[in-house]
This record gives C-alpha cells, structure tokens and sequence, in this order.
C-alpha cells in the first residue's frame, strides 16, 4: 500500500481549509441543505447528509449552524443549488477538478474561468482532465486511531481497497459505491472518522520541485477555494519537501 501524498500532509499540516472559518462553515452548510433537499431530512436516512453532517461537526460547525441548513432545506423558498464540476490545467500543465455548487451557473464559470487565465491556465472541457483521476470513497482517520497494522486491518475487513499511513493520520479509500458500507463497518471497528467523502484521486501525481511553480499553483488554488460557490479543489500533483519547506 501506497504511501499517502506530500501534498496532503502540508494540507494536513498547515490547515489550509480553516484559514477562512466563516467561509468554510458556509460551504459546509450548504452542503448540508443540499443533502438534506435531495434526499431525506433524516440523517440516519440519507447517508449524504450523514456524512456531510459528520465532516461539520469534526470541523467544530455549531448545532444551531447544521440545523438551520437541514430545516432551510425543507422552506418553500429554499434556494437551489446546481452541482457543476469544471476542469483544467493550471501552472506547469498541473490538473484541477474544481466542484461548485452554484444558483447562477454563468457567474460560476465566468469566475473559474477568469482564476484558471489569470494563473496563466487554462479551463478546458468536461471530461478534459477526470480520467487522470479515480473516483473514489476517501475516510480519513487521525493516528491516535491506531497504528498502521490496526487500521489496514479494520480496513481491509471494511471491505477497502487502500489504506496510506504516516504519523499524520490515515486515508483509508473505496470504490465509490462502497463509500456509505464500509465507513459504517469502520466506524465500529476504529470509532468516528473525521471524514467520508467522495473524492477525486490522481492516478500518477506530478511532483512539483520548482517553487515559483509551486508558489503559482497555490495561488490560484487559494483562489479557486475562497469563491463562495467553490466546494473543493483537487489537483494531481506533489509538492516536494524541499518546496513545500519554502512555501
């Protein structure tokens, strides 16, 4: 089993999605009130919700905060939210999946595009850069979940098919239609994961050991992620140590 990416652990490390508390809590929030309008309002009925419930609460969401998104869900005037995903090449040819959800598509993609130019990127089509990535179930663990032999064994048990350890913690990933099953048969087995999630996993990462590529890249994921109707940003890429030192 792989050993998990340099670029997860600075993610990890530096806490990038937190820098912006009150921005990250609005994107989980809607999150929320689109599991709960798609589906059941229930979270023990709608394992979207359940999960997206789960990621808000370790990201320290206040309850008042994730009930007004499920109960926002259920109004008459509940806003609606179209989930788009664009894809494109940023510094150095590096590929990004970004995910949005949205209620106005052309403001979206006039922003994404303008951040991909801007970077000296560039925004190609659907479909352009997903099949350098798999689709897959991710469950992430911290360490004090256990040492690396327990949880490649809960997870193999679970029904998984990789687990990437360091001192960081533990990715544990599914085939995507598997995410809901073996999340809950971790759950009995390690406890509460800190997130479970359907992700977008680079097959071949490309190791960026250059610093203004690196310093360029981070830029315009930086900016890509403080749009309000940006949800996530996934690149298939590794930052090198040495770099990601300097950063």
């Amino acid at each position: 089993m792989a050993g998990h990416s340099k670029w997860a652990n600075i993610q990890h490390r530096k806490g990038r999605q937190d820098k912006l508390r009150s921005k990250l809590f609005s994107k989980l929030a809607k999150e929320i009130t689109v599991a709960a309008k798609m589906g059941d309002p229930d979270p023990e009925k709608n394992p979207r919700l359940r999960m997206a419930v789960k990621e808000a609460k370790v990201k320290s969401v206040p309850k008042d905060v994730i009930d007004r998104a499920i109960k926002k869900s259920q109004g008459g005037d509940a806003e609606s939210y179209d989930e788009i995903r664009y894809e494109g090449y940023g510094p150095n040819g590096i590929a990004l999946v970004v995910e949005a959800m949205t209620d106005n598509r052309n403001r979206t993609a006039s922003n994404v595009r303008s951040y991909f130019t801007k970077s000296g990127g560039d925004m190609g089509q659907t479909g352009s850069v997903s099949f350098m990535f798999d689709r897959v179930g991710e469950i992430v663990y911290p360490a004090s979940a256990g040492d690396a032999d327990t949880v490649m064994l809960a997870a193999i048990e679970a029904g998984a098919d990789d687990v990437e350890s360091d001192d960081e913690g533990h990715w544990i990933y599914c085939a995507d239609t598997a995410l809901n099953e073996v999340a809950a048969a971790l759950e009995a087995s390690l406890g509460d994961a800190d997130t479970a999630k359907l992700i977008w996993k680079p097959q071949a990462p490309t190791e960026v050991t250059d610093l203004e590529t690196a310093q360029k890249l981070m830029r315009l994921i930086d900016t890509l992620e403080d749009d309000d109707d940006v949800q996530t940003v996934t690149g298939n890429f590794d930052i090198s140590e040495e770099v990601a030192a300097q950063l």
